[in-house]
């Protein structure tokens, strides 16, 4: 059954962004945050709390919808898949995603989006990310 990553527990989170890093080293082979496909930010100071953002894995697919390229691809059971030779870098997924998830690197012009592979789990101290099931149910700290 198909996988997606969920923010499960955002309330241990600390904001040391473990999972931002490497997601931008392992999946998007940066050294730079801005190219990671999670972003956690401050809601306010260490005792407000953090949230992470990311792609849900919308059920109606608003970017996928929107890309005249047919870059972005649906996986089953949620999620996306981003195939940079047919992108064009218009900026339209970013556009139309409904949680601003997909963010547009300043240099490339290429989206960065979640693609849901569960790299950045493991590397999260406080156990704040999963991967779930199309059921909800989590399933550890196994990639897709």
């Amino acid at each position: 059954m198909p996988k997606v990553l969920k923010a499960v527990a955002m309330e241990r989170c600390i904001g040391c962004y473990s999972c931002m890093f490497a997601c931008a080293r392992i999946v998007h082979d940066s050294l730079s945050w801005s190219r990671s496909g999670i972003r956690v930010r401050s809601l306010g100071g260490l005792t407000a709390g953090f949230e992470a953002s990311y792609c849900l894995a919308c059920p109606l697919t608003p970017c996928i919808d929107a890309c005249p390229s047919g870059a972005l691809k649906e996986f089953p059971g949620g999620g996306v898949r981003y195939q940079r030779e047919l992108c064009l870098r218009c900026g339209r997924c970013a556009s139309a995603c409904p949680v601003n998830a997909i963010r547009l690197d300043g240099e490339t012009g290429e989206p960065v989006v979640c693609l849901h592979c569960g790299r950045c789990v493991p590397f999260c101290p406080h156990a704040c990310l999963a991967m779930v099931d199309a059921t909800g149910n989590t399933v550890g700290e196994e990639t897709i």
